[in-house]
């Protein structure tokens, strides 16, 4: 199959994020029910039809973070306790790799292709091919642009996660200015932006509620890369250009555990307080349960977010063609007052 690279230049709008949005497989559980186990146990799905031998694809961005590899094992074991073959593809990181990546799961002849887009335009020729070829495919975790042609967007509801946050964080300093520094993951990541504007509209609508004025000033804006070491280096930066600070808030743990590293050199653990949008991370719930530096998470759960996409694989295979174009799993916040609920040291994430 022919690269699809030359393609990627033609502009296209990008997803808007619709947080009243349906959910397309239906859950009474909370996401975090699942996530405290160490992985799945293989989740069973119903299915009129015999699943044995059909292939489901997932293409991740790259397997760097713990997250990714949570959310990897979570749809294999469901794929494969389900009797069906697991094929993954990785992008490492790069989107040139990812198109690779996919185009090879494609042309192997899925009968589903998961697909964690690593840029929400880039993507977008590789669901037509795919579509061409017969093969429904499922964004999930991250969002891809509304020209793609793709049967529906699993993740958490990012939105919602990043209002509690904000909310908490607003509660708790009351009448008191916020010097907000704000870790990102990278630029023009349409997840991150949702997560950044519900932290940012939990903040002013709780002060609005309860002190009739907005009383914040984010003072600077800095890119993580994901990462832990990013998070080091954007940290130590803030802290030169910016030692008022006195609130992080971040769009995931991942971009905030390695910062702790430079709040701790800086002796600004007892000035500083973290408020994270996302992940629920294990090392993250574990910093709330311990300190009072890290105030709060917000569950954003790679293995729920796996069963549920590998089970609207198994509808649309049963006939299912009614799916909403976006599903959420449940929002939920953790703090201190219920961080030991959702901690397990053996979680993979």
């Amino acid at each position: 199959m022919k690269s699809l690279l030359k393609k990627m230049a033609k502009p296209l709008l990008m997803l808007a994020i619709v947080a009243t949005a349906t959910s397309c497989i239906d859950k009474d559980k909370s996401a975090a029910e699942t996530t405290t186990d160490a992985a799945t146990t293989g989740t069973k799905i119903e299915s009129a039809k015999d699943l044995k031998g059909l292939k489901i694809g997932y293409c991740t961005p790259s397997l760097d973070a713990p997250y990714y590899q949570a959310l990897l094992t979570s749809i294999k074991e469901t794929t494969e306790a389900n009797g069906m073959v697991f094929l993954s593809a990785d992008g490492q990181g790069d989107i040139s790799k990812q198109i690779a990546a996919c185009e090879d799961l494609i042309t192997k002849g899925v009968d589903a292709l998961l697909l964690n887009p690593k840029d929400p335009d880039a993507l977008v020729e590789v669901t037509k091919v795919a579509n061409k070829a017969g093969i429904p495919v499922f964004i999930i975790d991250s969002s891809i642009n509304p020209a793609a042609e793709f049967v529906t967007t699993i993740q958490s509801n990012n939105l919602a996660n990043g209002e509690l946050a904000g909310e908490w964080a607003a509660k708790k300093f009351g009448k008191k200015k916020m010097n907000i520094a704000l870790l990102s993951g990278n630029a023009g990541n349409p997840v991150g932006r949702t997560r950044k504007q519900g932290l940012l509209q939990g903040i002013t609508e709780e002060q609005l509620r309860t002190l009739g004025y907005i009383n914040l000033n984010v003072v600077t804006q800095a890119y993580t890369e994901w990462t832990y070491a990013g998070g080091q280096k954007a940290m130590e930066d803030v802290l030169v250009a910016h030692p008022d600070v006195n609130v992080v808030i971040t769009e995931s743990d991942v971009c905030v555990l390695g910062a702790i590293k430079a709040i701790a050199k800086a002796g600004k653990t007892n000035d500083i307080l973290i408020v994270a949008g996302a992940d629920g991370q294990k090392e993250a719930i574990k910093y709330i349960m311990d300190t009072d530096f890290y105030g709060c998470t917000a569950m954003n759960s790679p293995v729920q977010i796996g069963i549920n996409s590998v089970e609207a694989a198994i509808q649309y295979i049963n006939g299912k063609r009614d799916f909403s174009k976006i599903s959420f799993t449940a929002p939920l916040l953790i703090t201190k007052e219920n961080a030991a609920k959702y901690y397990n040291p053996k979680a993979l994430f």
